[in-house]
């Protein structure tokens, strides 16, 4: 099975991505994981990105494709993969199916998590992390702490990450519309896309994609 999930920052695409790779069996690939794994592993493109990141400059998109082949490469994808954060633009989205054709093997399904603007606003400005562990999150209307800015795990500081203030989440939103969200557009002319609500419980949300997925819900074949 091999999918590729989208959505705008703060629809739960990492929270979800996890959860559905675990449900297929199938690797999560996430943007974020190749960049963090090839430049600590100081590959070629590992090298090659830090240069472009250190420089405040954007990754090439040939950067980002050599990583996502490279790993797609690998043993355990062989079954399938989730693709989260990568294609980010319609240009990655076309040499991804040229990788694809390549080696004789195609999408299933693209997966498009929806959510109101106001309510991604929300979910990321109101976000709290942990000074101590970054996997403690808290946030200010819908998990707040026992204590206003103390971390109820260890007693850390909880603190507002500068990417989540709500003029930087609305800012990645615009980036999000012009450059990522052409490639739904670009799927759905493949009849590949699903629209899935990101509203609502975590659970109800992954029960939503799988069942945007019913090959995989009954894996005996039908006599």
């Amino acid at each position: 099975m091999r999918i590729v999930l989208v959505g705008p920052p703060g629809a739960g695409k990492g929270t979800q991505a996890t959860r559905l790779a675990e449900k297929l069996r199938v690797p999560h690939i996430s943007t974020g994981d190749l960049f963090r794994t090839n430049i600590s592993r100081q590959t070629e493109l590992g090298k090659l990105a830090k240069s472009y990141i250190d420089a405040g400059d954007l990754v090439p998109d040939e950067v980002t494709i050599g990583m996502a082949k490279d790993r797609m490469e690998q043993p355990d994808a062989e079954r399938g993969f989730l693709l989260d954060g990568f294609p980010r633009n319609v240009a990655q989205a076309e040499a991804l199916d040229e990788l694809l054709t390549a080696e004789g093997i195609k999408l299933d399904a693209v997966l498009d998590l929806e959510a109101p603007e106001e309510e991604v606003v929300k979910r990321i400005a109101g976000r709290r992390i942990c000074r101590n562990d970054s996997a403690h999150v808290f946030h200010v209307t819908h998990k707040k702490p026992a204590k206003d800015g103390v971390c109820d795990v260890c007693g850390g500081e909880l603190y507002q990450r500068a990417d989540d203030t709500e003029e930087t989440v609305r800012t990645r939103l615009d980036v999000y519309h012009t450059q990522t969200e052409p490639i739904i557009s670009y799927y759905d002319a493949q009849g590949l896309v699903t629209t899935i609500s990101a509203l609502g419980e975590v659970d109800e949300v992954t029960e939503r994609a799988m069942a945007a997925l019913p090959q995989l819900e009954d894996p005996a074949p039908s006599h």
